[in-house]
C-alpha cells in the first residue's frame, strides 16, 4: 500500500490566530499561559484536518511561535550568553531573540534573520561560539508536541531539521572564528539523545530536514553526512525519513550511499521531476521513496494526471510497500485554506489548492495508485476539467500584451548616459548634503489607516473621504520628516495594504483572495497576489499620491514602487509561463509607471528588488546566469525610461552579494539601500573589490525589531561602513520599511539616525 504524507502544516491558522496571539502577548494583552493554549489549540486543530483528509503520516513540530529553526536553538541551548544571562521565561528568551527585547532594563536586539533558501519566508540564522556547547533541554518541544498528539488519538511523524542543515545555516558570532560545521561533533550526542526520547515515547518514524543536499556543499559539509547518520541509525532510534526539498540531489549523490541505512529519502518532484530515475538509482535496497508530488510552495491544484504517471514510474521501480505520496516540501509557504474564500471567480477558484486541499490531493493520489484510478474517479474527472479550463481561460492570454512585448528592444534596457554622467546632473538638480538620510519607503500603519482601508473596502465610505482621509495622513508624514530633519521624503505609504498586493490589485492579470495569508518571519503575514494571466497596467497606479506629497514639500520626494521581480516573486506566479515572460509583462508596466512619476515632478525614484537574491538558483552553474539575465533586464527595462538628472533607488533585503555582484553591478541603480544593521560590516567590503561606482546605504538599524537603537550605537555603524565606503558614496537608512512599528519608537530611531548622520556630515565638512 502506497502511503500519503505531509512534510509540514502552516502555523498561523485559518484565521491568522497565532499572529494575533502572539501580538497581544508582546503587548502585554495575552497572559503567558493563554498564548501557550492557543499554540495547543491550532496544533490540536491541524492535526484534526490531516487526519480528517486520511493522511497516513502526518507532522509534528512543524508547529512554532515564531520560527521552527529558533525552536532548535531553544532546544539545543545554542542560545548567545546576551540572552541566557537575564533569566527570562522559557517564551520571552525565545521570542527575544527572535525580535529583540528592550523591556525592564534589559536591551538586546534580535538574532539575525535571513530567507530560507529561494522562498519569502525568513528564518532565525544560528549563532556559534568559538567555545560552543549544546545541551537538549529538559523538556524537548518534538517529544511534547508528539505525545500531546498521541493523547488526542493521533500518531505523528515529529519533524526535525537535521544536524547538518542546521549548522550549515548558521554562522559564527561575531568577532567569532568557529566554522559551524566542526561542531558536528558536539551536536551529534544532542540529536542522539532527543531520538531516543522519540522513540521512548512512541515515535516510530521521524522526518529530519536536510535542505543543503540541494545545495553545492564544499566538501567538509558533504564528508559530514557519513558520520552524522552514522551515529543516528539502530534499533534505539525511530526510522528516520530524511526530506530534501527546493531542488534536486543529483549532484549530491556521492552522500547518498551513507544514507542507505535511513528508512527513506524524501526528494522534491514538483522543482525537480528528472531527478526521479536517477534518485531510485541510488537507493538502498529496502529503502522507501518519498514522492514530493504535490507542490508546497504554489496555490495551483496538482494535476494528477502527471501526479500519477510519476509515482507509477516509481512503483514500477520500487513496489507499492516503498513508495510514499507527499507534499514537495512543508505547506508552511501555501495559505490555510481554499473554503474561506467567497470573492473569487468562480471560474478561478477550480485552479486552486491550499494547504487543506493539498492533503486532499496527497490521499487522492495515494489511493489512485494503490486501488487504481476507478477508487477515486469522481475526484480525477473533476480534477481533469479543472486542468482543461485553465487552459483554455479567455483570462491567460491577452494579445495586445503579447504584442507589446515583441517589440522591446535592447536600448530600452539602457538608460541615457553613464553614472558619471548622471551624477553630475541629479547633484546639480537635488542639492543632497554629505551622508543624506532618508528612509525606505513606508511609515508606521496605525490602526487608524488600517479602520478607514477597511471601510472603504467595504463601501462605508466615498472614494473622496477616504482620499482626503489619505491626504491628510501623507501630510502627517510629510510634516514628521520636517521635524526629523531627513533629506529625501517618501510619502509613507498610507494608501498601501502591501507591497506586492497594492500593485497587483491596480494591474491586469491579477486576482487576489480574502484571506490566503502566508508567514513571512515570526508574527508577519503576507497574502500574496495570484498571477492568472497575461499583466498590462490599464492607468497610473502610485502617481497621484506622489504627486500630492511632493506638493506640500520643500525636500525631494521618493517616488515607491516594487520592482518587476519581487512583484513576481512575492506573488503565487503562473506555473504555465515561463517566469521570465511574467518578469518582462510586469517591467513594461512597472516602466509607464516610473516615466509617469517623472512626468508629476518626482525626481528620486525608488524601485525596490528585495526578492532578487530569493530568485537566485540554489546552485551556481548555466540556470543561475540565465536567471540573472532576464533578473536584471526587467528590472533595467522597467527603469531606464527617465532623464538622467532622475536618481533611481533600489532596496534589497539582505547583504550578502558575493556571489552575484556582477548582476547588483549590471542593474546600474544610481543608489542602492541593502540590509545590513545585523550583518557583518566586512561584507561591504565586495563594493571596495569590485571597485562600485555608486552610491550605496546600508541599513544602519534594525527595523525587525522594537528596539530603539542609540545615536552611538548607529554611529558605531557609519565608522564601521566607512572603512570599506567613501563618504561622498554613503547614504544613512534603516534596513527596511518602517510599515509594522509604532510611532513613538520609530521618531525615537530616526532622530538618533539623522544625528548620527549630521555629526559625520559635520566632521567630513570641518576636515575637507
Amino acid at each position: 500500500m502506497v502511503q500519503s504524507s505531509v512534510l509540514g502544516f502552516p502555523r498561523m491558522g485559518g484565521n491568522r490566530e497565532l499572529k494575533k496571539a502572539n501580538e497581544a502577548y508582546w503587548a502585554d494583552k495575552l497572559s503567558r499561559d493563554d498564548l501557550l493554549a492557543e499554540g495547543k489549540r491550532l496544533r490540536l486543530a491541524h492535526w484534526k484536518i490531516q487526519k480528517d483528509a486520511g493522511v497516513d503520516s502526518i507532522p509534528s513540530n512543524d508547529f512554532a511561535f515564531y520560527d521552527h529553526v529558533l525552536d532548535h536553538i531553544q532546544m539545543f541551548n545554542a542560545i548567545p550568553e546576551r540572552y541566557s544571562k537575564h533569566g527570562l521565561a522559557p517564551i520571552d528568551e525565545y521570542f527575544a531573540m527572535g525580535r529583540g527585547h528592550q523591556k525592564d532594563g534589559i536591551d538586546v536586539p534580535s538574532l539575525e534573520m535571513v530567507k530560507w533558501f529561494d522562498s519569502n519566508y525568513h528564518y532565525v540564522k544560528p549563532t556559534f561560539q568559538d567555545n560552543q556547547t549544546f545541551k537538549l533541554a529538559s523538556d524537548p518541544k518534538p517529544v511534547r508536541e508528539f505525545l500531546e498528539a498521541k493523547e488526542a488519538g493521533i500518531i505523528t511523524r515529529p519533524v526535525l531539521v537535521g544536524p547538518v542543515s542546521f549548522l550549515f545555516l548558521g554562522k559564527a558570532d561575531r568577532d567569532q572564528t568557529v566554522d559551524p560545521i566542526s561542531l558536528l561533533d558536539k551536536l551529534l550526542p544532542v540529536y542522539a539523545e532527543l531520538l531516543e526520547k522519540l522513540k521512548a515515547a512512541g515515535a516510530e518514524t521521524v522526518q529530519i530536514d536536510e535542505p543543503v543536499l540541494v545545495y553545492d556543499l564544499p566538501p567538509r559539509v558533504k564528508d559530514a553526512f557519513k558520520p552524522a547518520y552514522e551515529k543516528l541509525v539502530g534499533d534505539k532510534f525511530p526510522k528516520l525519513v530524511l526530506a530534501t526539498y527546493f531542488g534536486d540531489i543529483v549532484h549530491n549523490f556521492d552522500v547518498l550511499p551513507s544514507l542507505q541505512s535511513l528508512y527513506a529519502i524524501h526528494i522534491d518532484l514538483v522543482r525537480n521531476p528528472e531527478q526521479l530515475e536517477s534518485v531510485i538509482g541510488q537507493l538502498g535496497d529496502k529503502q522507501t521513496l518519498s514522492c514530493g508530488v504535490v507542490d508546497g510552495r504554489n496555490i495551483w491544484k496538482t494535476n494528477f494526471k502527471r501526479a500519477i504517471e510519476t509515482v507509477e514510474t516509481a512503483i514500477q521501480k520500487l513496489g507499492k510497500d516503498r513508495v510514499i505520496v507527499a507534499t514537495s516540501s512543508s505547506l508552511l509557504h501555501t495559505p490555510h485554506s481554499l473554503d474561506s474564500e467567497k470573492k473569487l471567480p468562480a471560474e478561478v477558484k477550480e485552479w486552486f489548492s491550499f494547504a487543506v486541499q493539498k492533503t486532499s490531493e496527497v490521499v487522492v493520489i495515494a489511493k489512485a495508485v494503490t486501488d487504481g484510478p476507478a477508487s477515486v474517479r469522481e475526484d480525477l474527472e473533476a480534477n481533469a476539467k479543472a486542468m482543461q479550463s485553465r487552459a483554455s481561460s479567455e483570462r491567460t492570454n491577452d494579445p495586445q500584451v503579447k504584442e507589446r512585448q515583441s517589440k522591446v528592444t535592447d536600448a530600452m534596457h539602457e538608460r541615457q548616459s553613464p553614472f558619471p554622467e548622471r551624477y553630475a546632473q541629479q547633484k546639480t538638480h537635488l542639492k543632497l548634503p554629505l551622508f543624506p538620510t532618508t528612509t525606505i519607503g513606508s511609515f508606521p500603519q496605525t490602526k487608524e489607516i488600517r479602520i478607514q482601508r477597511n471601510k472603504f473596502t467595504k463601501g462605508e465610505i466615498t472614494a473622496e473621504e477616504y482620499e482626503k482621509f489619505i491626504e491628510k495622513e501623507i501630510e502627517e508624514v510629510v510634516k514628521i520628516q520636517d521635524e526629523l530633519k531627513l533629506d529625501v521624503y517618501v510619502h509613507g505609504e498610507p494608501e498601501r495594504n502591501d507591497m506586492v498586493q497594492y500593485f497587483g490589485e491596480r494591474l491586469n492579470g491579477y486576482v487576489f483572495t480574502t484571506n490566503g495569508w502566508v508567514q513571512s518571519y515570526g508574527s508577519r503575514c503576507v497574502r500574496p497576489p495570484i498571477i492568472v494571466g497575461d499583466i498590462s497596467r490599464p492607468a497610473p497606479m502610485t502617481v497621484k499620491e506622489s504627486k500630492y506629497a511632493a506638493s506640500i514639500s520643500s525636500k525631494p520626494m521618493k517616488g515607491m514602487l516594487t520592482g518587476p521581480i519581487t512583484c513576481l516573486r512575492w506573488s503565487f506566479p503562473r506555473d504555465d509561463v515561463h517566469q521570465s515572460v511574467q518578469a518582462q509583462q510586469l517591467a513594461l508596466a512597472l516602466r509607464d509607471e516610473v516615466v509617469d512619476l517623472e512626468a508629476a515632478g518626482i525626481y528620486v525614484i525608488q524601485v525596490d528588488e528585495p526578492a532578487l537574491r530569493e530568485g537566485l538558483p540554489l546552485r551556481s552553474g548555466r540556470e543561475r546566469e540565465n536567471y540573472l539575465a532576464w533578473a536584471v533586464n526587467s528590472f533595467k527595462l522597467s527603469t531606464a525610461g527617465v532623464k538622467d538628472s532622475t536618481q533611481i533607488h533600489s532596496h534589497f533585503c539582505y547583504s550578502e552579494f558575493q556571489d552575484f555582484f556582477h548582476a547588483i553591478a549590471a542593474l546600474d541603480a544610481d543608489v542602492l539601500s541593502i540590509e545590513n544593521s545585523k550583518s557583518d560590516a566586512k561584507l561591504l567590503k565586495v563594493f571596495v573589490d569590485q571597485a562600485y561606482p555608486r552610491h550605496i546605504g546600508p541599513g544602519v538599524y534594525d527595523i525587525h525589531s522594537p528596539r530603539v537603537p542609540s545615536e552611538s550605537e548607529i554611529k558605531d555603524r557609519i565608522e564601521e561602513m566607512l572603512a570599506y565606503l567613501k563618504p561622498d558614496q554613503l547614504w544613512v537608512n534603516p534596513d527596511c520599511g518602517l510599515k509594522t512599528r509604532q510611532w513613538k519608537e520609530t521618531k525615537a530611531a530616526l532622530t538618533n539616525m539623522v544625528n548620527a548622520a549630521i555629526f559625520y556630515r559635520e566632521k567630513y565638512a570641518s576636515s575637507a
